[in-house]
């Protein structure tokens, strides 16, 4: 596992887009996951940024989304779908086609989550899959005690989530109470994995992920189960690190 600790939001944000860029430019028919939340949108808007300055091309990317509220139709000002084009496909080349969100609002959820497996399959699997993490060490939305071998899914929310993401509604009564989410082994099945932290309010849940063992109890810790994992986080996020994990740290500019 890769751990950069960079100065703050911002330049955690100009580094994790450098990342996606330099992954399409190797390889244009990149697969991307992608993230929503807080933590990612400057990201975005940096990738957007370098998009336009240097005339990045993603006509032939396509990308698969972590999550969707469950009940929320793709038109919703709060679906996730709805985040992506505001935050990044309305700004970009990629093709709306070529662009997947797991539909929220389907008869059949069943029937949705197999056919987003199936779809991440027949795309060849993620290239790279970016990630933030939840106050409770949640990735995507597998809440703890989520089994390292679940796929996309219907889950239920925790309370915490559910708060957590109620600044984005009108009141928490109006935050659902399920999502479909990609599931652990979803997310580990990805080529590579870059997960983002930024604030003071994440640095307990950045802790456990990197010096507690791979537990469902601390989704995040998992991903020590995978070869290829670069976490960013400014100094608010890793402030409650230990001396030993930091002395494996790169730092930002080596």
């Amino acid at each position: 596992m890769k751990f950069v600790i960079v100065k703050d939001y911002a330049e955690l944000s100009r580094k994790a887009a450098e990342m996606l860029v330099s992954e399409v430019k190797a390889n244009p028919k990149s697969v991307f996951g992608l993230a929503t939340g807080g933590t990612p949108v400057g990201m975005y808007r940096e990738l957007i940024k370098l998009s336009q300055a240097q005339s990045i091309d993603f006509s032939q990317a396509s990308s698969f989304n972590l999550d969707e509220y469950v009940g929320l139709s793709s038109t919703h000002p709060q679906s996730y779908r709805s985040y992506m084009q505001e935050n990044l496909f309305n700004h970009i080349n990629i093709p709306a086609e070529k662009t997947q969100v797991p539909v929220g609002n389907t008869i059949d959820h069943l029937a949705e989550c197999a056919r987003y497996e199936e779809a991440i399959r027949l795309a060849g699997g993620i290239d790279i899959q970016v990630l933030g993490i939840g106050n409770n060490g949640h990735i995507g939305f597998n809440e703890p005690g989520s089994p390292a071998d679940s796929v996309t899914r219907v889950v239920q929310l925790t309370d915490s989530t559910i708060e957590a993401n109620a600044r984005y509604f009108d009141s928490v009564d109006q935050v659902p109470t399920q999502a479909v989410s990609m599931g652990i082994k979803t997310i580990l099945g990805a080529k590579k994995v870059l997960l983002l932290a930024s604030g003071e309010a994440k640095a307990e849940a950045v802790r456990l992920m990197l010096e507690g063992e791979p537990t469902a109890d601390v989704p995040a810790s998992l991903l020590q189960l995978h070869p290829n994992v670069t976490v960013i986080v400014d100094h608010e996020a890793a402030s409650k690190l230990t001396t030993s994990v930091l002395a494996g740290t790169k730092p930002s500019g080596s």
